[in-house]
């Protein structure tokens, strides 16, 4: 008899853990690597952050909380989605996980049957299909082209949905490319959704302070009023506040879904950590004016990095609105030769040449869902992703 659980052969480990741990293997082997494969920014969590969870573990805050997270912070979200988003929740409508990957996967677990169809437009968020399928679902496949900014349109989701959806995944800014969805876009993507009373929308809202060029964030539910009965609305302080390690997502809904997520919740890591609670209400009522700063110098290097592959040979590489990844193509580079006599065929190919050759580590676009691309992380020193820059250049150069 397999001791292994037959459900854990309809799913891979994350890809982008998988580079990140390598790179830092290699690392710690000597190897001079420059890693461009972490989602993860570079800068530390503000001092008052800091400050609140050391003034919580001095007060003894160091007991169970409630399931959904404590009431104070509830409040902290329910006074951000209003405050930035112009949302109305109330803390029952508020679920508070370890990360927003748990939020995301509490979700699906507790709303998925047998054969119910999650719709992912691609490229993707590589743990969410794999999240469906844990779940029993049947993750749907939407690939969006390059020349529609790698988002799904209208009559993509439209040709999508069947009887069998249960929900409607949308991520933006996106992780792996970038693109942020405006106002107009996603209003034409509700007025698809709102056909299709029986669809739910998860609305993956992470690098929501991360858009540049004057770009305006929006979120469906705010978009389309009639949709927020069945939109859950998903963020977090990992990624605007510097603040991964801290593992604490949050997301807002109809009661019925929140209640049904914290029963989930309630049988497996019962809460995320009380201190990381405290840390996350002064982040969320605390001063906001960092981000923006931050946010200019992400800018700086996204600009960079876009202007730097754009000069590489076999590459292209579109400016997106926000988050802090690129996502070029490599097809100019499939066909050609490695100096070793290695043909390059893939993706994973290139990325594959430019960790062994010159030591940059990046991740490969077919772990997203579409391929010949790859993704780099700009969230490192201006100094790393210069000299990763380079690296890449000559790399290129040195194929036949």
């Amino acid at each position: 008899m397999a001791f292994i659980a037959d459900r854990l052969s309809r799913i891979k480990p994350s890809p982008t853990i998988a580079v990140t741990t390598k790179a830092a293997e290699l690392k710690a082997a000597g190897v001079d690597v420059i890693g461009l494969g972490a989602g993860e920014p570079d800068f530390d969590t503000p001092d008052n952050i800091k400050d609140a969870a050391k003034a919580a573990l001095d007060a003894g805050q160091t007991k169970y909380t409630p399931v959904a997270g404590t009431p104070a912070l509830r409040k902290a979200i329910v006074a951000k989605f209003k405050r930035e988003n112009d949302l109305e929740y109330t803390i029952d409508e508020i679920t508070v996980g370890c990360g927003g990957k748990q939020t995301l996967f509490n979700a699906l677990f507790a709303t998925l049957n047998p054969g119910d169809e999650v719709v992912i437009p691609a490229p993707y968020w590589v743990s969410y299909p794999d999240m469906a399928l844990m779940a029993e679902g049947t993750p749907v496949i939407v690939e969006c082209q390059e020349e529609n900014d790698f988002k799904i349109t209208p009559a993509e989701l439209e040709a999508a949905i069947t009887p069998k959806t249960k929900w409607v995944v949308l991520n933006s800014p996106s992780n792996p490319t970038g693109a942020a969805y405006s106002r107009a876009e996603l209003r034409a993507l509700a007025d698809v959704l709102l056909k299709h009373e029986n669809v739910y929308i998860m609305s993956d809202d992470m690098y929501e302070h991360l858009v540049y060029d004057g770009f305006e964030f929006t979120t469906i539910a705010q978009i389309e009023p009639k949709l927020k009965a069945r939109t859950l609305t998903c963020n977090g302080v990992s990624k605007s506040y510097a603040m991964t390690g801290w593992r604490l997502g949050y997301a807002a809904g109809p009661v019925e879904l929140i209640k049904a997520i914290n029963k989930v919740q309630s049988q497996s890591s019962t809460h995320t950590s009380s201190i990381s609670q405290a840390a996350s209400v002064e982040a969320l009522n605390g001063p906001q004016d960092f981000l923006a700063e931050r946010a200019e110098v992400f800018k700086s290097r996204r600009d960079l990095v876009v202007a730097k592959i754009n000069e590489c040979e076999g590459l292209s590489c579109k400016t997106p609105e926000g988050a802090f990844y690129v996502y070029p193509s490599c097809a100019g580079t499939i066909g050609k030769t490695t100096p070793d006599g290695k043909k390059i065929e893939t993706d994973t190919d290139f990325v594959t040449y430019l960790l062994e050759a010159e030591g940059v580590a990046a991740v490969q676009g077919t772990a997203f869902g579409l391929a010949p691309y790859f993704r780099i992380s700009y969230a490192t020193s201006t100094e790393a992703l210069e000299e990763a820059c380079k690296r890449i250049k000559r790399a290129c150069a040195a194929l036949k």
